[in-house]
């Protein structure tokens, strides 16, 4: 069973989940100190290559994937053979195992590793050392790992955190920093950057700059600022919208950002399925509206084959504004020589 994100989470210091984080804070003690105690204990696994880890501080929904996207690109086009690696959140196989969006589903591999291997090598692994080395027998020079910022289990070369730089309507990306269930926070803040290398401030295309009392709380890490922007434009006509992803409401938000015209938006939790009968509760709801239906990029390939004919997607694209930076900092972890042999 997939759970919905709560809202409450990501609102400061007051709102209707005020009692519910006081009865959760016991819970979060306990959660932070069995991932601390991990970390410390663990001592991770050099695969043999360089390891750039994209994780986030937060139970999810901050665009770490367009993230991963990005990086692959950049490293592609400097001639170094990157692959991404992903643990397959919400596909039956543990892996090792390469990603081919002809053979394999979502259900195999989970939703986000399929999405990426339309364009890249990606494997997904329950164990990331293991996953690590298979790419680097395939030929990696370098691995781009999805998610992992709190698994110490593969030695990582740079650690990056990506954090949604979205803050309006009262919200907040660390809600009032307690610690997952009583709040969003994976692990307390302060001790999540103290093992980043910098933090990856995704924006909304329509955001001008950066908030800066959100900026003030990373102190010393560097920051790159990057957008989530339409990688298409939304399909034209009136629209019914669906999205199951970790803050559905930024996608609402998002297509009409980007001129869309939606009727009506419906969430859904995070890599959930979507079955029959809910599909088709979406096409009644569309001609309603005289409507067409429209989803993510992360969501339509969870769709069944045959239903992806019949609703639009909607893909984004994230880029960094200062991507001379960013290349600066892959080259120094990166081989001598880029592209050429580790």
């Amino acid at each position: 069973m997939k759970l919905s994100t709560p809202r409450w989470w990501y609102v400061r210091d007051r709102g209707p989940g005020r009692v519910r984080r006081m009865l959760l804070t016991p819970l979060s003690w306990i959660w932070a100190s069995v991932t601390a105690n991990r970390i410390a204990k663990t001592v991770p696994e050099d695969a043999g290559l360089p390891v750039i880890c994209v994780g986030n501080l937060t139970a999810g929904g901050t665009g770490k994937t367009p993230v991963v996207r990005e990086l692959l690109r950049l490293l592609t086009e400097q001639g170094v053979a990157a692959h991404g690696l992903s643990r397959g959140y919400g596909g039956r196989l543990k892996g090792p195992l390469k990603v081919d969006p002809d053979v394999h589903t979502a259900a195999d591999v989970g939703d986000e590793p399929l999405m990426l291997a339309t364009g890249y090598p990606i494997w997904i692994s329950a164990d990331r050392p293991a996953g690590a080395k298979a790419a680097k027998a395939d030929g990696a020079q370098a691995v781009v790992m999805d998610d992992g910022h709190q698994n110490p289990s593969l030695k990582k070369t740079l650690s990056l955190v990506v954090v949604d730089g979205e803050t309006r309507n009262d919200e907040w990306p660390f809600g009032d920093g307690r610690v997952f269930p009583a709040g969003p926070m994976r692990e307390p803040l302060e001790v999540g950057l103290a093992r980043a290398d910098a933090v990856v401030l995704l924006l909304p295309a329509d955001l001008d700059e950066p908030d800066p009392l959100l900026l003030a709380q990373f102190g010393d890490t560097p920051v790159l600022v990057a957008r989530l922007e339409p990688a298409a434009p939304p399909p034209a006509g009136p629209q019914v919208g669906f999205a199951g992803v970790g803050k559905p409401w930024k996608v609402e938000r998002a297509l009409v950002a980007a001129g869309c015209d939606l009727k009506d938006f419906a969430p859904f939790p995070d890599h959930g399925a979507f079955d029959e009968a809910t599909l088709k509760a979406l096409v009644r709801r569309a001609q309603d509206f005289d409507a067409g239906l429209v989803t993510t990029e992360k969501d339509w390939v969870r769709l069944p084959l045959e239903w992806r004919d019949r609703i639009a997607m909607w893909p984004v694209k994230a880029t960094f504004e200062d991507e001379a930076a960013v290349l600066a900092m892959l080259e120094r972890v990166l081989p001598s020589g880029g592209g050429g042999s580790p």
